[in-house]
């Protein structure tokens, strides 16, 4: 099992919980995060660092964030787009915030460009916005992180793959939905993820949050992502061996992990 997304940095942990994990994608929300990721892989091999820098921390210094890169790196974000405490968008204060955030999540995308690796993308409340954004680049691939698209959006989604001749030297898709705990107790999103192709899901806890059931009210902690692997595997009405293959072969094409 591979938990896609969860934040371990000295904020949050006080222990790492990922026994019977292969591996923990490490999300970062600000450079402190990035450092953190960087400094917790050197303790286990498990642990995979990404850099990068939430849109909701865009006083956070770009640059300092590309000279964190290293070959530990295996994906860039979480980035993207973050429209939920905006001010209405038909005030001046809107576009002012919201270009901002756009302009932050050009930077990482061009980053993912230049070394290659998939993008994290945190996108609430502006899905429909952060797809425009990506439509407009090319040979880029990652996943929307804890997605929030709902069924009718999925389509958008797998159509940023697009037609190019390297999607096949790619060895599948090129866009994931990443999955959370909420699974475990949010009815409409069994829905969602009856509508996600097979091939384009991987699972997440974003630990410290999101807390699946039985833990619900709990700090969450990267094994738990088990339980959201279980909860697939009762919605896909497959055996947990099976899906637990399938997942995982995702995550591992993905973020390139042999």
């Amino acid at each position: 099992m591979i938990d896609t997304h969860a934040h371990l940095s000295s904020r949050f942990s006080e222990e790492i919980k990922i026994e019977g994990l292969d591996y923990v994608v490490l999300a970062a929300s600000c450079l402190q995060d990035s450092k953190d990721n960087l400094e917790l892989s050197k303790i286990n091999k498990k642990l995979l660092p990404a850099i990068g820098i939430h849109p909701q921390e865009i006083n956070d210094d770009f640059a300092n964030l590309e000279k964190l890169f290293d070959d530990r790196v295996v994906a860039i974000g979480e980035c993207g787009l973050d429209y939920s405490e905006l001010p209405d968008k038909t005030a001046d204060s809107f576009a002012v915030m919201a270009a901002r955030q756009v302009e932050l999540f050009r930077k990482q995308i061009v980053m993912s460009q230049n070394v290659n690796r998939p993008l994290i993308v945190h996108a609430r409340k502006a899905v429909d916005e952060a797809v425009e954004i990506l439509k407009e680049y090319k040979n880029i691939s990652g996943v929307f992180h804890c997605y929030a698209g709902g069924i009718k959006r999925i389509k958008k989604i797998i159509e940023l793959d697009g037609e190019s001749p390297s999607l096949k030297s790619f060895g599948g898709p090129r866009w994931y939905f990443g999955i959370d705990g909420n699974l475990t107790y949010e009815i409409g999103l069994e829905e969602v993820v009856k509508n996600i192709p097979k091939d384009r899901l991987i699972l997440e806890t974003d630990s410290p949050y999101l807390t699946p059931v039985p833990f619900r009210g709990e700090k969450n902690c990267p094994e738990y992502v088990k339980y959201v692997y279980q909860k697939v595997s009762e919605i896909w009405q497959m055996s947990l061996e099976s899906t637990e293959k399938i997942i995982d072969d995702n995550a591992k094409r993905l973020f390139n992990l042999v």
